[in-house]
């Protein structure tokens, strides 16, 4: 397997860490400000050799999960990507949603 940081040439790599330790690294897609405070829209990089058209078989874990994150700023001066609340995540959703409509026309 290649390293996740050639997997994404320029792209930034967002290394989680759920609460069972298991580690999932997502791509920042884009950020979308909303009053005030950035949001980021996170795609999940996968470690098969999958394109988008993915034809693997049953076993194959190769689905876009999307995540949105809230990013402040730690306490280290370092970015930091948590959860958002459930009325942040309506706006950047709806602001998300907005933003697809505009390309669309």
């Amino acid at each position: 397997m290649a390293d996740k940081h050639e997997i994404l040439d320029d792209d930034f790599l967002i290394e989680m860490t759920d609460e069972d330790g298991n580690k999932f690294y997502y791509a920042e897609e884009m950020i979308i400000p909303i009053d005030g405070e950035n949001f980021a829209l996170l795609v999940e990089v996968h470690d098969c050799d999958c394109d988008d058209d993915c034809d693997c078989d049953d076993d194959c874990d190769c689905d876009d999960e999307v995540i949105i994150a809230k990013i402040v700023t730690g306490a280290d001066g370092e970015d930091e990507y948590i959860e958002p609340t459930d009325e942040e995540f309506a706006k950047v959703q709806e602001a998300y949603e907005k933003l697809l409509d505009e390309e669309d026309d």
